[in-house]
């Protein structure tokens, strides 16, 4: 089975694919492909790019950089640039701040940070987990207390994911801790990560890497009109902008490429006298996840033109939940075809082992996030349960 597309989407899908595959630097697609990590100059400039085209966000209103595409549309523009090794745009800025301030955000906000925020001329990262409020992030403690034009901000945020290329930060905190309900008292913050008693310190990851970090916030002041629409009422906020972390968050096109690549790289391993490519319990693995990425697929299209009025569709977290065990599989099958290569991942730059091999085994280890981020599976599961079964 195949996605069949009209005419009309077919010559969409043929434009992005030129325009990702010839006007975004090849030096950086390379980098995607070779699975090595950008340097904050590459994010930037590819999404620089993008939105000089009119690439970057095309899911906003159109007066702040938008496209009045359709949802089909919207799938293939991000498939094709996942295909074509490009760095999507920063999804703190893209789909998750952005989406917010447009919907919520006063006028002199949306003026001051969209177009910023498009052309990554701010870097945001996200203040929302903490040592004691991941999953049940209404446990969150990090407080602000008013006084007189600012809002006093002090606690801590754990796991933020590439905060120390961050300008800005957006950034849960707790407003009112006598409210009858955990979420009722909560609101959202933006404010400069080089504030006055904002401290930054990285997390080392299990393949070495330091990707995340912890943030710490001591007496930190905070203007009055930097809160995002009303006081109090950031829970529903962040459950907008967490719906619009998990459409985009299944990365299917990123899934493809990854098996396309274990196939290629099959093809040139020997196993018992013959190409690994041929042997039949590994086609077999390849076209099981491949038939599950199809239907991934199909429910993506379904998610996407079922999100009314912008708003994210409760099935949202299926495309997480399936989509993070799908990338997972797909880099556990680079692992096995690589075998004993993959062990060499510290081999260093003498080594005669191929780079995907090398770096196999870090990615298989990296990739165990995406089962947590955006909201852990298992929660996931939970709003399945209740909101689309109805159990």
């Amino acid at each position: 089975m195949r996605l069949s597309l009209s005419p009309e989407d077919q010559a969409f899908r043929d434009e992005m694919r030129t325009f990702f595959t010839t006007r975004v630097p090849q030096s950086i697609r390379d980098a995607v492909a070779a699975h090595r990590e950008l340097t904050k100059e590459q994010f930037v400039e590819a999404q620089q790019v993008l939105n000089a085209a009119g690439l970057a966000v095309p899911h906003w209103p159109v007066e702040w950089g938008g496209r009045d595409w359709t949802p089909l549309q919207r799938h293939i523009w991000r498939e094709e640039m996942q295909l074509a090794g490009v760095p999507e745009p920063l999804a703190f800025n893209a789909s998750m701040i952005g989406p917010v301030i447009a919907t919520f955000g006063s006028q002199e906000q949306k003026e001051r940070f969209l177009p910023a925020t498009a052309n990554l001329d701010i870097w945001w990262c996200q203040g929302f987990s903490e040592p004691d409020a991941g999953s049940d992030l209404a446990s969150l403690r990090t407080t602000a207390v008013r006084d007189g034009d600012d809002w006093v901000v002090n606690g801590q945020k754990t796991w933020t994911t590439l905060g120390q290329h961050a300008d800005w930060i957006f950034c849960l905190v707790r407003t009112d801790p006598t409210a009858d309900k955990r979420q009722r008292g909560i609101s959202l913050l933006l404010f400069p990560m080089d504030s006055p008693g904002v401290t930054l310190r990285p997390i080392e990851l299990l393949d070495g890497g330091f990707e995340v970090n912890e943030v710490f916030f001591e007496d930190v002041r905070v203007p009055a009109e930097n809160l995002v629409g009303e006081e109090n009422h950031g829970w529903d906020y962040a459950k907008f902008l967490l719906g619009n972390e998990r459409v985009g968050i299944a990365r299917i096109g990123s899934t493809k490429r990854m098996l396309v690549e274990a196939k290629e790289h099959a093809r040139g391993i020997t196993a018992n006298g013959a190409p690994l490519s041929e042997d039949p319990y590994l086609r077999a693995r390849i076209a099981e996840i491949e038939n599950e990425l199809l239907a991934l697929e199909l429910t993506a299209l379904r998610v996407v033109a079922n999100s009314a009025g912008g708003r994210p569709h409760p099935a949202s977290s299926v495309l997480k939940l399936r989509g993070s065990e799908l990338q997972q599989a797909a880099t556990e099958l680079l692992v096995d075809v690589a075998g004993p290569l993959s062990v060499a991942s510290f081999a260093g730059e003498d080594s005669d082992v191929p780079d995907w091999a090398q770096v196999a085994a870090p990615n298989y280890l990296n990739y165990r996030k995406v089962s947590i981020y955006g909201g852990s599976n298992e929660v996931q599961r939970t709003i399945i349960a209740g909101s689309i079964l109805g159990l």
